[in-house]
């Protein structure tokens, strides 16, 4: 049975070859501020999540999105039970919009500005696997070591926003810095309404033991 990590990377893979060679498809799916501000196209805040710059910007983050996707599906379903996979879902479709809006209130009449790819949506998945299980081994492409899964949580929320409050670059570090927050929210507040189990109170427990 097809996992909902594996069926968003195939769809994602899809659209994003479909748009590398059309422009059109492109224009019409990629965040635009300017077109959601004046003709309401909402829906730009879920498919700019569909199309990616290149293959390297793709390749990279439906990579991360598989490493770490499947496992929280699998957490999910520990935690929320037979709801899992449908708060999964919800957790991704929701981060695209999400992490964005701070990106749209600051870009809403700049019609120089366009963003596109997952990456927002991609960092709360991996925020919510940091969260639940932080002392877990991260690492990094060409890097022969790991770090533990919060002191490389706090990294990059730290690198995320320096640089975007630095600007001047073509991606869209408010998106991986918003997502990721968006990430660990939602899975505190979802647990508190849904679940027994305690995020936090896990990922105090975890850490504390890491240094003991």
């Amino acid at each position: 049975m097809i996992t909902i990590t594996l069926a968003i990377i195939l769809l994602t893979c899809i659209v994003s070859f479909m748009a590398f060679s059309n422009e059109k498809i492109m224009d019409d799916l990629i965040f635009y501020p300017p077109a959601i501000t004046h003709q309401n196209q909402w829906y730009r805040f879920i498919t700019c999540g569909l199309i990616h710059a290149d293959i390297a910007h793709l390749g990279f983050n439906m990579y991360s999105f598989y490493m770490f996707g499947d496992i929280i599906e699998k957490y999910f379903l520990q935690i929320y039970g037979e709801k899992g996979k449908f708060i999964f879902l919800i957790l991704y479709v929701s981060a695209l919009v999400v992490c964005l809006l701070p990106t749209y209130f600051n870009n809403r009449e700049n019609y120089h500005y366009k963003s596109l790819g997952a990456s927002g949506a991609v960092s709360a998945i991996v925020f919510a696997f940091i969260f639940i299980a932080p002392t877990q081994g991260i690492g990094l492409m060409f890097i022969p070591f790991h770090f533990p899964a919060f002191i490389f949580g706090i990294v990059y929320l730290l690198i995320s926003a320096y640089f975007s409050k630095k600007g001047g670059s073509h991606i869209n570090h408010s998106a991986h810095f918003w997502g990721a927050v968006y990430g660990i929210i939602f899975l505190i507040v979802t647990c508190q309404f849904l679940t027994t189990f305690r995020p936090v109170d896990n990922f105090i427990f975890e850490v504390r033991s890491y240094f003991s």
